[in-house]
């Protein structure tokens, strides 16, 4: 139980620090999406079962939080979670460098899943202002924070493991 409540707390004081503290450090008006690292990065330890369903928590609780879209961010968590756990067979899990790399990719899958339901709403995406503004700003505060927060990941799961 105590392992569930790590992992619960995590989540949450993720999601308060997200929501609250870096919208103060950002590049353009865009931060760092810390639930999105959170996740993938739990993909890559735990594979793409606990990283589907790390996903669905961040997600939910994003969404219960901000007020966009409701499962929106939900669904865009568990696919990244289930899409990087699924790499996480083949990959050997404590490279610090993979985090890193798979930041940018895992932001623009989190991009690509928003763009579409919004064009399926009907509204209009200038598309070259997207990359220029909104893209590349948030992908550079991604990779500055990957690796941090797979090192912090990291240490979580070797102390839950030692736990059960």
């Amino acid at each position: 139980m105590k392992v569930v409540g790590l992992w619960t707390a995590l989540v949450v004081v993720s999601c308060a620090l997200q929501t609250s503290l870096l919208t103060f450090v950002n590049v353009d008006g865009f931060s760092a999406n810390l639930l999105l690292l959170l996740t993938v990065s739990a993909a890559y330890l735990r594979g793409h079962e606990f990283g589907v369903f790390f996903g669905f928590m961040a997600g939910l609780l994003q969404d219960l939080t901000t007020g966009g879209y409701f499962g929106l961010a939900t669904f865009s968590y568990m696919t990244a979670g289930m899409v990087f756990g699924k790499f996480s067979t083949n990959i050997f899990r404590d490279r610090s460098l993979l985090p890193v790399i798979s930041a940018v990719p895992a932001l623009a899958l989190h991009f690509a899943i928003t763009i579409i339901f919004l064009l399926m709403l009907g509204r209009q995406i200038d598309f070259i202002a997207f990359m220029k503004f909104d893209f590349w700003p948030a992908a550079i505060m991604q990779v500055v924070l990957a690796w941090p927060v797979h090192r912090l990941m990291n240490a979580l799961n070797d102390y839950t493991k030692q736990r059960r």
